[in-house]
């Protein structure tokens, strides 16, 4: 029976703590629900508050705007007549400036055109004395290289290479008789009769261009001077003196006499020697000293 009881009461307080907790429940519910009503009042009140002042305030704007055109009238008014003025200011300043100006780029013009005439003389005078010049300069260079030129021509003085008596005259335009050949032939240089092995002497300074056997006149020297001058020395029996490229002076030993000349070999031992003078022979005669 005791625990019956027991039982009995511990469901009974079971169940009372189920309603009251139940009743919370129900009461903190109704409570929200009474908050959220209150709050979609307020809302709604403020939004009808809200729409009636801006009503009001059409209304006010209404009025402002009339205000407002009439100001805007005045002021656009007061600001066309500054507007005119301002325009008439800038117009005579405009002219004013435009015409000080024009003064100046006149001045300018003239001052330039003055300048530049001044200048162009000036360059005539100066072009004129740089010609003066440039002509006194050309004429010096000219008379000092014609006076280089006779002084190098006067300087050439040929001098016999080897000491005898000529045995065959220069013959360029009439003929010889060879008694090598048999015939009457032209004859380019001269024959300066001499024993054989007389030393042959350069006639005038140079430098030596070829040491050859030539088929007709034998061993051959050459040699280059100034002025294309050119000597040749013919029917050597020895060129072992000087070497090709070498400079020799006026009277340097350069060979000896011999009998090498095929075209002259029953002559007597002699030295043939030609002068030419820019490639072309000329007769050594006129030219030795």
């Amino acid at each position: 029976m005791r625990r019956e009881n027991r039982r009995n009461n511990l469901q009974s307080g079971i169940s009372t703590d189920k309603i009251i907790l139940y009743a919370v429940i129900g009461v903190a519910i109704l409570g929200v629900i009474v908050f959220a009503l209150f709050m979609y009042s307020k809302s709604l009140s403020d939004e009808v508050r809200n729409g009636t002042m801006t009503l009001e305030q059409m209304a006010s704007l209404a009025n402002n705007t009339q205000n407002t055109e009439s100001t805007s009238t005045d002021i656009g008014k007061s600001v066309e007549e500054a507007s005119n003025k301002i325009n008439t200011v800038n117009n005579t300043s405009k002219m004013n400036t435009t015409n000080s100006t024009t003064n100046q780029t006149k001045n300018t013009n003239t001052s330039n055109m003055t300048n530049a005439s001044n200048t162009t003389k000036n360059n005539q005078i100066s072009n004129q004395t740089t010609t003066n010049t440039t002509n006194t300069v050309k004429q010096t260079s000219t008379t000092n290289q014609t006076t280089t030129t006779q002084e190098k021509k006067k300087e050439l003085s040929f001098a016999k290479p080897v000491e005898g008596d000529i045995a065959r005259e220069y013959a360029k335009d009439n003929l010889i008789y060879s008694d090598t050949l048999k015939e009457w032939t032209t004859h380019m240089g001269i024959d300066i009769k001499a024993e054989k092995t007389s030393v042959v002497k350069s006639a005038e300074a140079g430098t030596i261009k070829s040491i050859k056997n030539d088929p007709r006149y034998g061993l051959t020297i050459v040699i280059e001077h100034d002025n294309n001058f050119q000597t040749v020395y013919s029917n050597l029996l020895t060129s072992e003196f000087v070497v090709e490229g070498e400079k020799v002076e006026k009277g340097q030993a350069i060979g000896t006499v011999g009998n090498t000349a095929v075209f002259e070999i029953a002559e007597e031992p002699h030295l043939h020697f030609e002068i030419l003078q820019d490639s072309l022979p000329v007769d050594p005669s006129i030219y030795i000293k």
